[in-house]
């Protein structure tokens, strides 16, 4: 069985229930400061701390100082930060778009199992988490974007499994989510798997406007925005979203 997302900070057994108890002040600050850790060796003038989402209700995330000097980075972190790109660091416009959706309207993962691809920092799996989905799997390839969506599970009392591979997940979910995949033209291999892979697919992104993909329609234009603010222009802050189902 997999460890829960609190299991993998805190040492919470694996069959926790999904809504628990908000981390605490010490157990806030310890968090913080294992994330912060991960990324001062690269980025000096980094540090990680929570961050309370607007229009989520009360969603918390680890994310990266909102001070921090985007205009002043070494050659040696401007290559790091092109090279290896630690999304988690922020609450990007498409997640914060599918948080704010679930949250608004959680019958579309209550009592389901949820399958988050790609989660980054977690928050569309948090909020489906808190939306009240029976089962959530956060899925992503790089170790660190599941230490922080451990974090992010426990910072908001719920628990998640974390996956680090999607072809090694053999089993059926209700529901798929992808946030900000499409971008990148090599993914849109992964579209006819979702289909396998879950009933409902449920995709955004503040990238790709006019998706064109079998079994794939627009569904709406949600505006939302990437936080720590990152001076996007406005055509980013314009998330589309697709649904995916059989016919």
């Amino acid at each position: 069985m997999a460890l829960s997302a609190s299991a993998r900070l805190l040492g919470n057994p694996d069959n926790a229930p999904l809504l628990t108890v908000p981390a605490d002040v010490e157990t806030r600050a310890l968090l913080a400061q294992v994330l912060t850790a991960r990324i001062r060796p690269h980025l000096a003038a980094a540090r990680v701390g929570p961050a309370r989402l607007p229009d989520c209700g009360g969603l918390e995330l680890f994310l990266l100082n909102a001070d921090f000097p985007h205009d002043a980075l070494s050659a040696g972190e401007m290559d790091w930060a092109l090279n290896e790109p630690s999304y988690w660091l922020f609450c990007w416009a498409s997640g914060l778009a599918q948080a704010r959706r679930i949250l608004a309207e959680p019958e579309l993962v209550r009592g389901k199992t949820v399958l988050d691809f790609g989660t980054g920092s977690g928050v569309v799996a948090v909020a489906a988490a808190l939306a009240g989905a029976r089962r959530v799997v956060a899925c992503d390839i790089d170790p660190v974007s599941l230490e922080a969506t451990a974090a992010n599970a426990a910072l908001n009392g719920v628990t998640l499994e974390l996956a680090d591979d999607f072809f090694d997940i053999d089993e059926h979910f209700d529901v798929l989510f992808g946030a900000d995949v499409l971008y990148d033209v090599a993914n849109r291999g992964f579209l006819p798997a979702f289909l396998d892979r879950a009933d409902d697919v449920w995709l955004a992104d503040s990238r790709v406007k006019g998706l064109t993909a079998e079994n794939y329609r627009k569904i709406d234009t949600i505006e939302a925005e990437t936080l720590p603010d990152l001076n996007e222009f406005d055509e980013f802050r314009q998330v589309s979203l697709y649904r995916g189902r059989r016919v």
